[in-house]
């Protein structure tokens, strides 16, 4: 039990380190400034429902889009006529229209009939309506064709989509985390990015269409330029650049670009690298014009223009020419993302308060606070002075969870918050099974120093049992989740291996020390409130049956209740309505949020957007189409009216959802991989029944969390999506803390049947289990009673969870044990049996 001097120091160093790291936390931005200049100044960066950010409108360039469209089109009617052998007189685009001159007669005849099948229907044209997305029509010797308003819509529709996804990728790859990225309208989207963002760099990287493409530079004589030949700019310098306009090879070929330095003269550059098909093409353009200028154009403007020495056939180049690192980064980000379908403009650009809104954020630190108070409480209450040691390991988690999140420059939102008070869960329950396991020891007659040895060494096997699982799942939900998922799972990575260093290695040093300077012959941890029996005899497995049957039951409630009336999705998921107001006075957005909750409309989200009398209200979308949309804006504009009759309407619009379908799908894969990869974990470190046992019960709690969330009809948004996380997380933990004991007992008494040694062990666990579930849910309860209406999404279903979670350890996961234990004893005995040889006749 000796703990090396260097170690002591190199624990103290690191606390100490954290401390001053997490302190600047501890101070608004005001007062930060005003600190001396060796004072730490990072803080974490707050997402935008904690702190809020920058507000952008973007707009989709319609007429840019409809001519690029008409290009397309002309190019597409050249290319169909000269596969068919018609050479046109002319075919050009004139106005709002592609015009054709065919003067044969017999010619004119086959390309009206080419170029109208040349059509795409959009719409509804297979279910009887509809229309195509171009229309042709002959007069005299010329044929023209024109865009029709569903061809130009169902393009706006689909560029907007597709911008959507592009732009919440070249946002995630310049660093910027938890960014709200909604369609707003037929043609915008609005993009809210948390904390004090650069406006202009960011401008920039949405603006850009970033397409981009290689061209031959021509050779020209004089002043005259060729037919298909355009002056471009240099982006860096202005020197123009004769421009084939044919492109030789697409950016579309890029399989990826990264930022980088060139190795002989350290300037930044982009190096790049094609896909299959656009190495061989690249291959077959740079061994054909050995000699020539090869420009690398991007949205009009000539990045580089090489000249080509040799052939290029490994299927890389690089970008170079006069880039800052930011330069670089953000090009190779652009690339990365691709190119939009058409221009964005910024047409709107402001500050945003918090999605939660102040008032609640201020309630949500109260009850916090007043659940932290409430979990240090009942560690005096359980443990005395050996609680108090605990309860300095919970504050040094917490600070160097902040400390962690603070260097690496994360992004905290509620989720996040989800995952820090998941990893306090964690730290306590190490505590506890620390603690429990030397109390053990203490009744087995042991020294001080031999029950502490003993107590760590037998806790720190499920200690890391039940990390490593947690470690596992977190890894892949980051890995493979986007989004919210990330977040959780960061602050979950941290926590997990934070509650190692504080709750085991920390805490071992303290306690240790105590016992040494008091001279203790024995530990006495007694509670000063007994909450518990000290032993326990219940046949929990008498009821193993009605346990199975009756979680059955309940899950397959849950599956109906999912499927009708199904969950209530909120804005995140669903979109819905956004009206933004001006008040007289400052708004109490408390007030607005009581008055607008009373309509019954589902999730309400207020938002202060500029000063403190402009208000952003979100509504979800009703069901019941156009009228039922308009009868709720209606209700809420006469709500609002009824607390501020002089207010002023500003705008009202229809937004789309938070959550596209590509991060609902990876939040999904990202679940399902993780519960996966702990199944191979528990078969590797425990058994196959063990893990079949654990994963079975978890999709139960979880099917059960989701049926909780129907039949009460809370908003299933984001903020559910981290107490579902939070669940599942601590659901695991304490199934790997019950088997453990399993386990340990299993290679005790190897001859006790398998339903005694359950039962004893359960017995053996049962105050720990009930102490980690009744200190986590006083942690959650003031914030589920007091919180409000914003975060009960989150604490109301953590109280059912934690709930669930730990009934399901003891009547669901080890009855499952024991049928799968049963079941394998009787095959193998059944094996046995049809080997024996059969014994000779007595003659």
């Amino acid at each position: 039990m000796k703990t090396s001097r260097w170690v002591i120091m190199t624990y103290a160093a690191i606390i100490l380190a954290g401390i001053i790291i997490a302190l600047p936390n501890l101070f608004t931005a005001r007062q930060l400034a005003a600190m001396p200049s060796w004072f730490p100044k990072h803080q974490v960066t707050l997402g935008l429902d904690l702190q809020g950010g920058s507000h952008l409108v973007l707009e989709v360039d319609s007429a840019a889009l409809k001519a690029d469209r008409l290009r397309s089109v002309l190019d597409d009617a050249r290319a169909a006529l000269r596969k068919e052998r018609i050479t046109p007189q002319s075919a050009r685009i004139a106005g709002d229209a592609v015009v054709i001159s065919v003067t044969d007669e017999a010619q004119r005849a086959k390309a009206l009939e080419i170029l109208q099948g040349m059509a795409v229907p959009v719409g509804n044209l297979g279910l009887g309506g509809g229309q195509a997305d171009i229309a042709v029509a002959s007069d005299a010797d010329q044929i023209k064709v024109t865009l029709t308003e569903a061809g130009l819509r169902d393009r706006l529709d689909a560029a907007l989509q597709q911008s959507l996804e592009i732009v919440r990728q070249r946002v995630d790859q310049v660093g910027v985390a938890e960014p709200t990225i909604q369609r707003v309208g037929s043609d915008r989207m609005l993009v809210q990015l948390p904390g004090l963002q650069d406006p202009t760099r960011l401008r920039e990287l949405l603006g850009s269409t970033a397409k981009m493409g290689f061209h031959m530079v021509a050779n020209v004589d004089g002043d005259r330029l060729p037919p298909g030949v355009t002056m471009l700019p240099d982006a860096k310098t202005g020197q123009k650049y004769p421009i084939e306009d044919r492109v030789a090879l697409s950016g579309e070929r890029l399989s990826d670009a990264r930022a980088g330095f060139d190795q002989r003269t350290r300037e930044p550059i982009v190096s790049f690298r094609f896909d299959s098909i656009g190495a061989r093409q690249f291959a077959e353009i740079t061994t054909a014009n050995v000699g020539r200028p090869f420009a690398i154009v991007l949205d009009g403007k000539v990045l580089s223009a090489p000249v080509i020495r040799e052939p290029i056939t490994g299927g890389s180049g690089q970008i170079s020419g006069n880039f800052t690192v930011e330069d670089t980064t953000v090009l190779s980000a652009l690339l990365r993302a691709g190119a939009l379908p058409a221009p964005l403009t910024v047409i709107e650009e402001r500050t945003v308060g918090p999605d939660l809104g102040g008032d609640v954020i201020q309630m949500g630190i109260y009850t916090g606070i007043a659940g932290f108070a409430l979990v240090v409480l009942f560690m005096v209450a359980l443990y005395g002075m050996w609680g108090m040691i605990a309860n300095v390991a919970l504050f040094l988690h917490l600070t160097l969870t902040f400390a962690a999140l603070t260097l690496l420059g994360a992004t905290l939102t509620l989720p996040g918050i989800a995952g820090i008070i998941l990893g306090i869960g964690l730290g306590v329950d190490a505590n506890i099974l620390i603690n429990e396991r030397i109390r053990e020891e203490t009744k087995r007659g042991v020294s001080a120093m031999a029950a502490l040895d003993l107590g760590f060494k037998r806790a720190y096997s499920t200690i890391i049992d039940a990390s490593v699982t947690s470690l596992i799942a977190t890894c892949l939900l980051f890995m493979f989740g986007s989004g919210p998922v990330r977040g959780f799972a960061i602050t979950m990575i941290l926590g997990t291996c934070l509650s190692l260093f504080t709750a085991v290695a920390v805490v071992r040093v303290v306690m240790t020390e105590v016992v040494r300077r008091r001279k203790m012959k024995t530990i006495h941890i007694h509670p000063l409130i007994k909450f518990f029996p000290d032993k326990t005899s219940i046949s929990f497995m008498n009821a193993r049956f009605l346990g199975i049957a009756t979680s059955i039951v309940l899950s397959l409630a849950s599956i109906g209740l999912f499927i009708k009336p199904g969950l209530n999705y909120g804005i995140d998921f669903k979109g819905g309505i956004q009206v933004e107001i001006t008040t007289s006075q400052p708004a109490d957005l408390a007030t607005l949020r009581t008055t607008l909750g009373d309509l019954d409309l589902g999730e309400v989200a207020l938002q202060q957007i500029g000063g403190n009398k402009d208000v952003l209200i979100r509504v979800q979308r009703q069901e019941g189409g156009e009228a039922a949309q308009t009868k709720a804006v209606t209700e809420v504009k006469s709500a609002v009216q009824k607390v501020y009759p002089d207010v002023k309407f500003e705008r009202t619009e229809v937004v789309g959802p938070k959550v596209s379908g590509e991060l609902a799908r990876s939040g999904v894969l990202s679940v399902v991989l993780a519960a996966l990869a702990m199944l191979v974990y528990i078969w590797w470190r425990f058994e196959w029944n063990f893990a079949i046992g654990a994963i079975v019960t978890l999709m139960l709690d979880t099917t059960k969390a989701v049926g909780f969330f129907a039949l009460l009809g809370l908003d299933f948004n984001l903020t559910a999506i981290a107490a579902l996380l939070t669940i599942i997380g601590y659901s695991l933990n304490d199934k790997v803390v019950v088997y453990d004991r399993m386990r340990e007992n299993l290679r005790l008494f190897k001859k006790m049947p398998l339903r005694e040694l359950i039962d004893m062990s359960i017995n053996q666990v049962i105050a720990r289990c009930v102490y980690t579930s009744s200190a986590i849910l006083l942690s959650m309860l003031p914030m589920a009673i007091w919180g409000g209406s914003a975060v009960e999404n989150f604490a109301i279903p953590m109280v059912f969870g934690v709930f669930v979670a730990t009934t399901s350890s003891i009547y669901i996961a080890a009855p499952i044990l024991l049928l799968l234990g049963n079941w394998w004893q009787h095959h193998r005995e059944r094996e046995a049996a049809a080997h024996k040889p059969a014994l000779p006749a007595k003659g």
